[in-house]
């Protein structure tokens, strides 16, 4: 067994690293940008090394600094994570030379599967089903519109060396063809450096299953069953499950046999993840999958199979470094259900743009698998989410008997457990996606998300933090205390009244009046334009409960200078009293197209003079190696331009000002 362990990577994937190799009594190494000097992976190590400035070109790509890390410290191996240096056949071909080991595949497996045009030629030779589609060399822009065309739309454009989602278009007709192509080439260069593609055929009502294996050097692979990753936002996971809904006995042995035959194919040794993309438009068949690509790495979503299997993989990762063996296949076994949601910094309501800063407040559920909870994170309160880095919070795992188990704990953990703020998250996304009747009927392909936006993102608070924040601001010195009832104090809550409470709030950039009314036993509340009956009210020290329209729900609370901060069905939001002032200055700032967060402008197609219409692209912006398309808010001409391609731009700086027309 290895002695001293790098680890080679950062946030809650080092943390999870770590938790194993100090069970088995390895030593640990974590290596930091001077962003993380504070995180609690490099306070988890036994040793930690500063790589560089907090950019991951100068810090975690650097495989130089790694080794040489490696090799002051006395680390015999090196575990690269997932993300960074973990697909990189350079490095673990260097590691080799150096005389580490590399904690994954060989440098020949990696490449072979790292690039899919020649990863599915790989996969037809070994007899794994394939989409059909163009994997050729030839990548002049002419001839691969030529051979979409043949395919037939839809089509998706694929970086042969791209992975989470990034370097992917999806192009509906032909037309469009040569404009997505050019994104799609420049966010590849950009992220893997290589700009190839791959064509591929898109399959209607698309489901994404993989398919966990695990090879060891005696020659031998054995799988440990299927995940479900379908509910994905650009071609990126949200939430995850094993086994996959809907499927058979069947159908499993022809999918996990297929992802066997993948990693036997490049003598695979280590954890890998072969994933295939499954016609849902019905059923599932033996004849209705085929290989997408495969990971060469621990995936993200590792734990729902940890859970239901009761393997520790990371642990299965280094006794297979260190020469040991994979169980028999006869000895893995499938219980239960297991779900994975994926907490991170970014607002729903502006198209889920990043959401950077400190992490004021920060509350996660503790681990506890006797009730079916697990949580893996590499943040803490008081840390900040980084430009730099990806904005994952934390992984959120539940398990049980059944489907229907995993996902009530998990909308319980997210009601009563989560709290971020001043960092917005998708955790109200996260919870509205678990409680939609087709994700609980396991109705769920990889446009689920996209079809139902409206429903899963809404731009406001939910109701119920509207009521809370009235009921706790209405105390004057904070919030209710015991069995205090509002309806009986003398300051304008008297039972009967025609208005008990009317107020005007503001949450983020909305604004709206309240009022709330006791009708007997129930209480009448006006949001705006709507009209809920609440019922069951109980108030305890720094929370409200109640049935809202007959379903139970809930608030946490805190009072603050500015207004009450609410945690209520998974968001935080600060509710005050309307400021009239601030609501002039953003009415006013409403021909401003400003950097939703700081970054890179790779492109200003507009001029001053130029008429443009709402929705056109006015600036194109780099950020956490992705592209954001700034659109105009209205239809006008283009009074000024302040910013040119290749500015480096903070948060809210105005790139683009709108005059009428």
């Amino acid at each position: 067994m290895m002695k001293k362990l790098l680890i080679a990577n950062r946030g809650e994937i080092a943390c999870r690293v770590m938790r194993s190799a100090h069970r088995l009594g390895i030593a640990t190494v974590a290596v930091y940008s001077e962003a993380d000097a504070n995180a609690p992976h490099v306070r988890m190590a036994d040793e930690a090394v500063l790589l560089g400035p907090p950019p991951a070109r100068e810090s975690y790509l650097k495989a130089d600094l790694i080794l040489k890390a490696a090799k002051e410290t006395g680390a015999d191996a090196i575990h690269p994570g997932y993300g960074f240096l973990s697909e990189n056949a350079d490095f673990a071909r260097a590691c080799a030379k150096a005389g580490v080991t590399f904690v994954g595949p060989s440098a020949e497996a990696i490449e072979a599967m790292g690039l899919k045009d020649r990863a599915k030629k790989l996969m037809e030779e070994a007899g794994v089903p394939v989409t059909p589609g163009y994997h050729g060399e030839n990548q002049e822009p002419d001839y691969l519109k030529a051979r979409a065309d043949e395919i037939g739309y839809p089509v998706l454009i694929k970086a042969v060396a791209g992975g989470g989602g990034k370097g992917m278009r999806k192009v509906e007709a032909s037309d469009a063809f040569l404009e997505a192509l050019e994104s799609c080439k420049r966010e590849a260069a950009s992220s893997f450096g290589d700009e190839r593609v791959l064509i591929e055929k898109f399959i209607a009502s698309p489901r994404h299953i993989e398919v966990q294996v695990f090879g060891d050097s005696r020659g031998r692979v054995v799988h440990f069953f299927e995940r479900d990753c379908s509910l994905q936002r650009r071609h990126q996971k949200v939430i995850e499950e094993a086994p996959a809904p809907g499927m058979t006995p069947n159908v499993r042995a022809a999918m996990c046999s297929a992802a066997v035959r993948a990693a036997q194919a490049v003598d695979y040794v280590g954890a890998g993840t072969i994933e295939f993309i499954v016609d849902g438009s019905g059923p599932l068949r033996e004849d209705g999958f085929y290989f997408m690509e495969m990971n060469t790495r621990l995936q993200v979503e590792h734990p729902v199979t940890e859970q239901v299997t009761g393997m520790d993989l990371v642990e299965l990762q280094l006794r297979v470094a260190s020469g040991g063996s994979v169980p028999e296949q006869d000895h893995i076994h499938l219980k239960g259900w297991a779900m994975e949601a994926r907490l991170y910094a970014e607002d729903p309501a502006t198209g889920f743009l990043p959401s950077i800063g400190q992490l004021d407040f920060l509350d996660l559920p503790e681990t506890d698998l006797a009730q079916g909870v697990r949580t893996d994170s590499g943040v803490r309160q008081g840390g900040e989410v980084s430009l730099h880095y990806d904005p994952m919070i934390a992984k959120l795992i539940t398990f049980g008997d059944t489907r229907e188990d995993a996902i009530d704990r998990l909308v319980a953990v997210l009601d009563h457990d989560v709290r971020v703020f001043p960092v917005k998250t998708n955790a109200g996304f996260l919870r509205r996606a678990l409680t939609h009747a087709d994700f609980r009927a396991g109705n769920v392909d990889t446009r689920f998300i996209d079809a139902r936006l409206e429903d899963l993102a809404p731009k406001s608070p939910p109701a119920f933090s509207y009521v809370a924040a009235a009921l706790g601001l209405t105390e004057g010195a904070g919030l209710f205390a015991g069995d205090a009832d509002p309806w009986s104090v003398a300051d304008g809550f008297r039972a009967n009244a025609e208005a008990v409470i009317e107020m005007g709030f503001q949450a983020d950039e909305a604004r709206l009046s309240v009022s709330l009314e006791r009708q007997g036993e129930a209480i009448e509340a006006r949001i705006g334009e709507a009209s809920y009956t609440l019922s069951e009210v109980a108030l305890g020290p720094a929370s409200v409960k109640a049935r809202l329209e007959g379903r139970e729900v809930s608030a946490r609370l805190e009072a603050r200078k500015r207004g009450m901060l609410v945690a209520c069905q998974g968001e935080t939001h600060l509710i005050g009293l309307y400021n009239p002032a601030a609501m002039a200055d953003a009415l006013e700032a409403g021909g401003a197209v400003k950097a939703p967060m700081p970054g890179k402008v790779l492109s200003v197609p507009v001029k001053a003079g130029d008429s443009v219409k709402k929705g056109q692209t006015l600036a194109v912006l780099e950020a956490m190696k992705m592209e954001h398309a700034l659109s105009a808010p209205r239809d006008g001409v283009v009074d000024s331009v302040s910013a040119a391609e290749g500015d480096q731009v903070g948060d809210g700086a105005v790139l683009v000002t709108l005059a009428d027309e």
